[in-house]
């Protein structure tokens, strides 16, 4: 009776495991195609006036890749790569939903679309297209976005998911992203750790970069296992007594951060001369981030925490835990749902509901009749 038991146990738990590969392999298989480069000829994105362009700038750790629409690899490389695309808005797009096409090419007047990749062979010419792209706006709104991708992201999944948040935020700046060399495979959590951690340097270079321009100021705003990157890039910064310089910077939003929680306490503990403009977007029902628990061996990670602990620790906590309307599930609500998107845009646009934490509670004014709570 007890060997039949056992074997049970193990056949079943054998099962299990093909069932689970099995699902991780479905998931795989079904990412949408990369798109970057990639026109219609018979529609092309000119052509649709009434399409919204934005152009996102690039800085990656990826290799460079001439594969049709894939544009960077997941391949990591020795080097920061620079670059530009224009991302169309279709005009039908609905504010928190991510309109990508699942077979190419895409049609611009119903589906997202990404055209004229350029990539730029030295720093000037970066930090010139990027002043360019500043002097169209007014005095005042000459801010960059940057953008930090999370795990299991291609080049693609990062500048529409960048499009996307521009768009529904409603940005005035010019959006800069940061593209890390994620494997974009949900079996490869481990790589994907890894490449952010081995970019710390090349995200510190992008930033003496960025200094060269006429940005007023910047934003830093990191999803998932990207926080990871820029926290223990900022606290490379403070160790090196280089943080006390970054003037220009007037937010860090880590929005469901992929971080042990008792590695994120040491970062805190570091980044003292900037804690009071720092934002975490986390939610108690993130899916994503129970998966990386396990991952972890039980470890809390942040972005799935209790707000309260957050805010003891000096941040301001953001609570989405009640919004249930994100298209794009629990772990990036900061994008799928409209309410937070917009809720974001309004402060990104007016930085004065995010520059201080004798803000916090004018911010939680604003979120009145909103199911989304502020701890600071």
């Amino acid at each position: 009776m007890t060997a039949i038991i056992s074997r049970n146990v193990v056949v079943t738990g054998f099962v299990k495991s093909l069932s689970i590969c099995a699902i991780v392999l479905l998931a795989a298989c079904a990412r949408d195609p990369d798109l970057i480069g990639i026109d219609n000829p018979e529609i092309p994105v000119a052509s649709v006036a009434t399409a919204t362009k934005h152009k996102i700038f690039l800085a990656s750790t990826r290799q460079p890749t001439e594969t049709a629409g894939v544009f960077f690899s997941e391949d990591r490389a020795p080097s920061l790569g620079l670059a530009s695309v224009q991302v169309s808005i279709p005009p039908t797009h609905i504010v928190g939903e991510l309109n990508r096409p699942k077979v190419l090419p895409p049609d611009p007047r119903t589906e997202y679309a990404v055209v004229d990749p350029v990539r730029f062979d030295s720093n000037g010419a970066f930090v010139a297209a990027v002043n360019a792209e500043l002097a169209k706006r007014p005095r005042g709104e000459r801010d960059i976005l940057f953008f930090v991708h999370g795990y299991n992201n291609t080049t693609s999944d990062a500048v529409l998911r960048l499009a996307q948040f521009v768009q529904d935020s409603d940005f005035q700046g010019v959006p800069v992203l940061f593209d890390w060399a994620s494997a974009a495979n949900v079996t490869r959590y481990v790589y994907d750790m890894n490449s952010a951690l081995i970019a710390r340097p090349q995200a510190i270079e992008i930033g003496k970069i960025l200094d060269q321009t006429i940005a007023e100021g910047y934003d830093v705003f990191a999803h998932s296992m990207g926080s990871l990157l820029v926290m223990e890039g900022m606290v490379d910064l403070a160790q090196r007594g280089e943080l006390d310089d970054a003037s220009r910077l007037r937010n860090v939003i880590l929005a469901s951060p992929d971080i042990d929680m008792d590695l994120f306490r040491s970062q805190i503990a570091a980044l003292d001369a900037i804690k009071d403009r720092l934002y975490v977007l986390m939610s108690e029902d993130d899916k994503a981030l129970s998966f990386s628990r396990r991952v972890a061996g039980g470890v809390p990670r942040v972005g799935a925490s209790n707000a309260e602990e957050l805010a003891e620790l000096g941040v301001f906590a953001i609570d989405l835990t009640d919004v249930d309307d994100s298209s794009s599930g629990t772990h990036s609500k900061f994008a799928g749902s409209p309410e937070v998107v917009e809720l974001l845009g309004t402060a990104l646009n007016n930085s004065s509901n995010f520059s201080a934490r004798s803000r916090g509670i004018h911010l939680s004014d604003m979120l009145s009749g909103i199911p989304i709570t502020v701890a600071f």
